[in-house]
């Protein structure tokens, strides 16, 4: 997904100039993040610490196993927010945007859910959709989620078509496409989460599912079409990383497993690699209300602190020394990201 002119990506990003003698001078754009919200802060050091453990390994991984191309990447993403400044009660960073990066996405989500939840919440009855088909190995991962992405595609325009007719109604909605790991049979299982605006159009989407796969590629309970009574936590539902993080050793026993799931970084890196180019996120059906330009005008600030993260801390630090966020991580957290991730698994 692109993000929007006024989105995720200009939330605050800043460029420091050089002064001679004791003056210092940033320009700084867009909104920046409130630096009085405490639980936000920490939610931010959190998805940091997690991401640039995230990004080491997958970097080890590009090396070991010959994918430097997506290698990057993953390093834009270990130093997406590496350096950020605060000034006038906001903070200011430049944002990798990338589609595995947490804190991206963590922003993201968010802007998702400001731009497409007053829509949603106008549909009489939403309904749930999800559709899967076979689990396959990671050979296969990047040509199936291409088919299928056309397929879906396909779907939405022989009904826009056929309601340009005058024969039945066009499909309105929002669909993401993710992939699970089951470590246990090394197979993934890509599949799309779906939005649409009433039980016809969530029928039509799992009837033209089932009818339109090969044989043997979908079986008709596996795809879900449930009402919507929480819109926005549909929405959540909907937006996501495109594939979990931690996973479940045995996905039939996720009760079981809470606080031993791993980091299965080769698949992560697979997942990854298969949904390069894809739209992970995408409307289809409708348009979104045209909303109020505000011109991001980049202003120059001489009051503000430099903050650089440190890993060893868990935290942004100033020359001061002083911490930004005072976050500590759980010792669960700290256990998942040292000794649950495995390299070789895929």
């Amino acid at each position: 997904m692109k993000p929007t002119p006024h989105g995720p990506s200009c939330l605050g990003s800043f460029n420091t100039l050089a002064q001679s003698g004791t003056d210092k001078m940033a320009i700084i754009q867009g909104n920046g993040s409130d630096l009085a919200n405490a639980k936000a802060l920490q939610g931010r050091s959190k998805r940091k610490l997690i991401s640039q453990s995230l990004m080491l390994s997958m970097v080890d991984s590009c090396m070991k196993y010959g994918t430097p191309e997506m290698k990057k990447a993953y390093w834009n993403t270990y130093h997406c927010q590496n350096r950020i400044i605060t000034a006038n009660g906001r903070i200011y960073g430049k944002y990798c945007k990338n589609r595995h990066c947490t804190l991206c996405c963590a922003n993201r989500k968010a802007d998702i859910i400001n731009r497409y939840l007053p829509v949603i919440s106008q549909w009489p009855e939403p309904y749930f959709v999800t559709l899967t088909i076979k689990a396959v190995p990671h050979r296969r991962l990047r040509d199936v989620m291409q088919n299928i992405t056309e397929e879906f595609r396909q779907i939405v325009e022989t009904y826009r078509k056929r309601h340009q007719r005058g024969k039945g109604q066009k499909l309105m909605g929002i669909r993401s496409l993710e992939s699970n790991f089951n470590p246990q049979r090394r197979t993934y299982n890509p599949h799309f989460h779906v939005i649409v605006a009433n039980k016809e159009m969530a029928d039509i989407l799992v009837k033209e599912w089932f009818e339109r796969s090969n044989p043997g590629w979908t079986y008709r309970k596996a795809q879900k079409a449930e009402r919507v009574y929480d819109n926005q936590r549909a929405i959540i539902e909907v937006v996501k990383y495109g594939s979990k993080i931690f996973t479940e050793p045995d996905v039939n026993k996720k009760a079981q497993a809470k606080g031993k799931e791993v980091m299965y970084v080769k698949a992560l890196s697979n997942i990854f690699a298969a949904m390069k180019g894809l739209r992970i996120f995408d409307r289809f059906g409708f348009n979104l209300p045209k909303a109020e330009v505000k011109r991001q005008d980049a202003r120059v600030v001489t009051d503000y602190q430099d903050w650089h993260y440190d890993m060893a801390k868990y935290d942004w630090i100033n020359d001061k020394g002083e911490r930004l966020s005072d976050y500590t991580p759980g010792a669960s957290l700290l256990w998942l990201l040292g000794e649950r991730v495995d390299v070789q698994l895929e």
